[in-house]
């Protein structure tokens, strides 16, 4: 059962009634607050008037898609999204992480399936306290932990509760050589091991996003076949 004060509030998006129904009594034993949409248009103006920790997604919807649904809620909300998809293809896959989502669930899952991935989205969103000092400084970029404040080329840096964690990880550990396993279990679950195609998309938005010339990046730095380094600071003259 959630053990949180308050529950947590999950917006699950399908056109097939058996399956929110499902979905919401399931949820809804775990202890979730749960509202269902039943198409697009329905879910965005959902999404527009409450506020939720989770968007459950299903890709094929009526009216406007799943891909256009989430991109539009990116527009204006950081909320965690995992997709639900037919087919476990990973050009889908990685369609979905193109337009914001956090997660995909291949049909026909599992509800303990979708329980688990639900879980662990709502762990990236709690991200433990700063390791060092509270803030983060070089070059162009600073990272305010206590803020949970990201600057970049002198602009706001907005990310979704995964890039954050993800940068969080890769900053905290600045100088030090993170393995691809060791980012997927801390930043997705120990699940999550193998996803490796869910380290590289990211690792390229956060690319996208912070660096000066993402084909050439200075932060954010590739240790081939091992993992990933964040650069640090030169230690100033003693």
């Amino acid at each position: 059962m959630v053990t949180t004060k308050e529950k947590e509030r999950i917006l699950v998006v399908d056109d097939e009634p058996r399956i929110l129904r499902l979905v919401r009594s399931n949820l809804e034993k775990q202890g979730y607050q749960v509202t269902t949409a039943s198409d697009g248009e329905l879910a965005l103006n959902q999404a527009e008037l409450n506020e939720f920790d989770v968007v459950i997604l299903d890709i094929g919807l009526p009216r406007v898609d799943g891909y256009e649904v989430c991109r539009r809620l990116r527009e204006f909300s950081t909320v965690p999204i995992i997709m639900l998809t037919a087919h476990g293809e990973e050009a889908e896959k990685i369609k979905g992480f193109d337009v914001g989502a956090d997660d995909y669930v291949t049909k026909p899952f599992s509800v303990q399936e979708l329980i688990a991935r639900i879980k662990a989205v709502l762990r990236r969103v709690n991200v433990p306290g700063p390791k060092h000092e509270p803030v983060f400084m070089l070059d162009h970029f600073s990272m305010n932990f206590v803020q949970r404040k990201v600057v970049a080329n002198a602009h706001d840096v907005r990310l979704s509760p995964t890039e954050y964690r993800l940068l969080y990880e890769l900053v905290s550990n600045a100088g030090r050589v993170v393995l691809h396993q060791d980012l997927l279990a801390k930043v997705w679950g120990r699940e999550y091991r193998d996803e490796t195609e869910y380290l590289r998309v990211y690792i390229r938005y956060l690319r996208q996003k912070i660096e000066t010339e993402p084909s050439k990046p200075k932060l954010i730095l590739t240790e081939p076949g091992v993992g990933y380094r964040f650069a640090q600071p030169e230690a100033p003259p003693v």
